[in-house]
């Protein structure tokens, strides 16, 4: 396999090692929304405050995200295969530990380290397919079955969740962990060793960045129960951090991110797109299972029901969206999906005791379902077209950072409304939490806009251009 690969009738081989591909990116973003329908659950058993019970989902994307940097850069030195691999054993051994778990601590711990490890198989499988499938067709076709299958792990995980959680929450921990072996099977006789990278690592600017990334979603979390002095304080921690990290980039000889490639302005709209799609609907989510099952006594199977339009959704359409970006482009998906996204926010603000299917919980499904199916592929499209195969994992690693950087942040705004003046009105604070996730999407659909804006303004100038050689011909 190389980047040469263009024939549209690909061999068994190829086939095999996408779905390998495929596979693993079900299992990471299947394990950030599979805990959700049975955090109730752990917090009954483990006796975790709503708090501390955020860090459970928190604890993997914070790992996940802080770490993917690090991750993307160490497949392209030393080689996307091997790196999958070895990420993908870590995380079959940290699966199995988390559904042995019997302390709340431990149990954030077990997930922090699967979240590593996911910061490192997650890279390297998105950039072996796009160094594998030519720019165009080939790799939208490609990227569009990836991330339909990233997509769809993250919406059916709450269905499976319900299942399993039915039975016991531990088994929506250890279900994974048979995946996770026969992929690492099937990898190690499919995908090809590939080529290492030249260079060295940046390990002091992957422990800032990291370190910045944990502050801040603890400032934010803690900030309801702590003085302002303190908030004030461990925000300009993190500031002080953000800073070091952006001057440390710009004087090692192998930075963790060449500052240069956020000049691309494709690749930094899809970065903030996905900030704003999946940290605002980490922080609907969490809301969702917290009025589902505490305030309207749903069991976990109702509740994973609840999501299933969405889910259902994303996995039929997104196997679509590369064909649908070679015709639109995908500046217009990502505005559409931004307006459904606002669009299902808006129909939760309906939220009360006894919330009807008919106008409320199907309706507002079926828009974020139709809002991750567009934008969620067309944000991967984006952000690695036209990026050198030597930093695709780079390129992918900003990406996959991007979203799981938001969904910390803004679960932990989100938790943070939803927890703060404990005696006011239930439905008043689930309000106001979804009023934070549909902020968010709003400001979601100004970016996508400024990016429909730019592609009009670029496809007049190269007209122009082109108008202007016809007349000197």
């Amino acid at each position: 396999m190389s980047s040469s690969t263009q024939d549209e009738r690909w061999g068994a081989r190829l086939w095999g090692a996408l779905t390998v591909l495929c596979a693993v990116v079900f299992l990471d973003a299947l394990d950030v929304s599979m805990v959700g329908v049975a955090l109730p659950s752990i917090q009954a058993d483990l006796g975790m405050t709503t708090s501390s019970l955020q860090w459970v989902v928190s604890g993997y994307v914070l790992g996940y995200g802080g770490l993917l940097l690090l991750g993307g850069r160490t497949a392209d030195l030393l080689g996307r295969r091997r790196v999958f691999l070895a990420a993908l054993a870590v995380f079959a051994v940290a699966s199995l530990l988390g559904g042995l778990m019997t302390d709340g601590t431990l149990l954030i711990a077990a997930r922090f380290v699967k979240g590593i490890s996911a910061a490192f198989t997650a890279p390297a499988a998105l950039s072996i397919i796009t160094t594998t499938f030519a720019e165009g067709p080939a790799r939208n076709r490609a990227l569009s079955i990836f991330t339909a299958c990233g997509a769809s792990g993250f919406s059916l995980g709450l269905v499976l969740s319900g299942v399993l959680t039915e039975i016991g929450w531990r088994w929506t921990f250890l279900m994974p962990v048979p995946v996770a072996i026969i992929a690492l099977i099937a990898g190690a006789r499919l995908l090809d060793r590939g080529e290492r990278g030249e260079g060295g690592h940046d390990i002091l600017g992957a422990v800032m960045i990291t370190a910045a990334m944990l502050l801040l979603v603890f400032a934010v979390v803690e900030a309801p129960k702590v003085s302002v002095v303190r908030t004030v304080l461990s925000l300009a921690g993190v500031a002080v951090l953000f800073g070091l990290f952006v001057w440390l980039e710009n004087r090692v000889r192998h930075p963790l991110v060449r500052l240069g490639i956020l000049r691309s302005a494709p690749l930094v709209r899809a970065n903030i797109g996905l900030i704003i799609l999946f940290g605002s609907y980490v922080g609907f989510q969490f809301v969702a299972m917290q009025y589902f099952q505490n305030l309207l006594g749903w069991s976990a199977l109702q509740t994973a029901l609840a999501f299933l339009p969405a889910g259902l959704l994303v996995a039929v359409s997104s196997t679509k969206m590369g064909g649908l970006a070679d015709r639109f482009g995908t500046a217009r998906l990502i505005v559409a999906g931004s307006v459904a996204l606002l669009a299902g926010y808006a129909v939760f603000f309906q939220v009360d005791e006894h919330p009807s299917l008919a106008t409320m919980v199907i309706p507002g499904m079926v828009l974020l379902g139709v809002a991750f199916g567009l934008s969620f592929p067309s944000l991967n499209i984006q952000a690695t077209a036209g990026v050198h195969d030597e930093e695709q994992g780079l390129a992918s690693g900003l990406l996959n950072t991007s979203g799981q950087v938001g969904g910390a942040v803004v679960l932990a705004i989100v938790t943070a409304v939803l927890t703060s003046g404990t005696g006011a009105d239930p439905i008043v604070r689930f309000r106001s939490a979804i009023v934070v996730s549909a902020a968010f999407a709003l400001l979601g659909l100004i970016v996508a806009l400024t990016g429909l804006r730019f592609r009009s303004n670029a496809a007049s100038a190269a007209e122009e251009a082109e108008e202007r050689v016809l007349e000197a011909a």
